[in-house]
């Protein structure tokens, strides 16, 4: 941190701190060498990562926070569905299940990243090339999972509701699909809650000091690591977005002045 304005108490001139760049709404853009930001959308490096890793952490993982933590109340015993699990959310997914001593379920596309997702943490990896549904089951002893974690929206919502038990919650934060979400007719009967969830820590201090806390914690702990799959300079920013488009990588892309 090169300087802080005036009012600005909780950071000083030399502090190590990453940037929330997705705070809303505040408007500005990261891209730079140096940039100008509002204090809210600075957290302090944890000294246990290094600038690039420290990059990686925030967005991905503050995301997955409120809804696994605050809103489903995830704890020990519960079975989570999360689909897009190779994606930096879906990973930071993954290792919150593991820290509320929760079961984390992957969902993806295809076997390809199954390996890694298992290292990373899922304890069982289920593709769309199978029965989401009965697999679930068969996971839960006929019971279903307790929680879905949802970045796909359309028709896998659908899937996660017939793969809950009956009073299970499915928080939606992602709409990768674009298609119409379609609901079974037992949602009532069965109990279900679908719920919604958009990062926005602006508003809430109490919110971002908790979701903070946790992750820090987490780091400290070793429970939770970010997932760097790539670095470029800021001049090759275009040949990062390119990777980005192809979605061939797993975790986050890092650009570095």
């Amino acid at each position: 941190m090169e300087d802080v304005g005036t009012g600005v108490t909780a950071f000083e001139r030399g502090d190590a701190v990453t940037v929330l760049p997705s705070v809303r709404p505040l408007g500005f853009g990261t891209y730079g060498e140096t940039i100008l930001v509002p204090d809210v959308a600075v957290v302090a490096q944890p000294p246990e990562l290094s600038a690039v890793e420290a990059a990686a952490l925030w967005v991905a993982h503050l995301t997955a926070y409120a809804p696994l933590v605050e809103i489903a109340e995830v704890g020990p015993g519960d079975v989570v569905l999360i689909n897009a699990a190779s994606s930096s959310v879906g990973l930071a997914a993954i290792s919150i299940v593991r820290r509320l001593n929760a079961t984390p379920v992957a969902l993806t596309r295809t076997r390809r990243k199954a390996d890694l997702l298992l290292r990373l943490g899922a304890a069982v990896i289920v593709t769309d090339e199978e029965d989401v549904v009965g697999r679930t089951h068969a996971l839960t002893a006929g019971a279903g999972a307790r929680v879905a974690f949802d970045a796909v929206a359309g028709p896998a919502l659908t899937t996660l509701l017939h793969a809950l038990a009956p009073g299970g919650i499915v928080v939606q934060y992602g709409l990768l699909s674009q298609e119409p979400m379609l609901f079974p007719l037992d949602v009532s009967a069965r109990k279900l809650t679908i719920t919604g969830y958009r990062l926005d820590l602006a508003t809430d201090t109490e919110l971002r000091r908790r979701a903070y806390r946790f992750v820090k914690d987490g780091v400290a702990a070793g429970a939770i690591r970010p997932v760097v799959a790539d670095t470029f300079p800021l001049s090759a920013a275009a040949a990062a977005h390119a990777v980005l488009e192809r979605n061939t990588h797993v975790g986050k892309i890092v650009l570095i002045p």
